[in-house]
């Protein structure tokens, strides 16, 4: 259940982030939805082997590459789904911030209290 209420979440940021950020854009709800599962899936599978294969340029950059991957991944997703398009490396790079920090605040609504 809490798994599903995430994923809705996700999407939720990707259409607020849609509506805020003229270079993303995101055709249907049910899309968000598709665009949340896709990025995570990405996260899961491909981020990982991104990283490793980086590893001397992340180090070189302190890190700052993996704005890079994550825009890498935000890019493979619009290349994938038809109704969400993303104009560039620029705004994936500030669609993948601000997804980031917009989904840290709706996941703190999730968690309990101990």
């Amino acid at each position: 259940m809490k798994l599903i209420i995430r994923l809705l979440l996700n999407a939720l940021a990707v259409i607020i982030l849609s509506y805020v950020l003229p270079g993303v854009d995101v055709d249907t709800y049910q899309t968000a939805i598709i665009v949340a599962l896709v990025i995570s899936v990405l996260n899961i599978l491909v981020k990982p082997i991104l990283i490793i294969l980086t590893l001397p340029i992340t180090i070189l950059t302190l890190g700052l590459f993996l704005l890079v991957i994550n825009a890498i991944i935000i890019l493979t997703a619009a290349h994938f789904i038809s109704g969400f398009q993303v104009s560039g490396v620029l705004w994936a790079i500030i669609f993948s911030l601000l997804l980031s920090f917009l989904q840290s605040i709706l996941h703190s609504v999730l968690k309990e209290d101990k």
